[in-house]
């Protein structure tokens, strides 16, 4: 069964496309990942100030409270971050172990992230969508 032209064409510039937009996908990831870190910085900071003038003024500091970061819109949905992952195997025909996974998608150090993976990750598998050999993640 032969293309023309022009279905060449099309399909050449959505692979080109596509691979513009997970380029894309990955820079805007990386630079969430690289801003958290800067968030959690300046909260430890700010705990530590609150705990300095706490400790000068003879005060008991109630715990302190954990700030929860609202989902992006970045991060949407759960299926999303699915899809997002099934995208990274896919882009790595060799395979990823775990940690590979976590360090491309931008989520290593992150628990919940890394706890979400991990469960997409077993879901996957059952799914026979990723298949698991030698400790590293293949799709199919």
């Amino acid at each position: 069964m032969g293309y023309n032209t022009a279905e060449e064409t099309f399909a050449t510039f959505i692979a080109r496309d596509r691979e513009r937009l997970d380029k894309e996908r990955e820079e805007i990831s990386n630079q969430q990942h690289e801003l958290k870190g800067k968030l959690d910085a300046v909260n430890r900071e700010l705990a530590a100030i609150e705990a300095y003038e706490a400790a000068k003024s003879g005060k008991i500091l109630a715990p302190a409270k954990q700030v929860r970061t609202p989902r992006t819109r970045f991060q949407g949905r759960r299926g999303s971050r699915r899809e997002a992952l099934l995208q990274t195997i896919r882009q790595n025909p060799d395979g990823l172990t775990r940690g590979e996974i976590l360090e491309k998608m931008g989520l290593k150090g992150d628990k919940s992230g890394e706890m979400s993976i991990s469960n997409a990750l077993t879901a996957l598998t059952k799914a026979n969508q990723v298949s698991r050999r030698d400790g590293k993640y293949t799709s199919g």
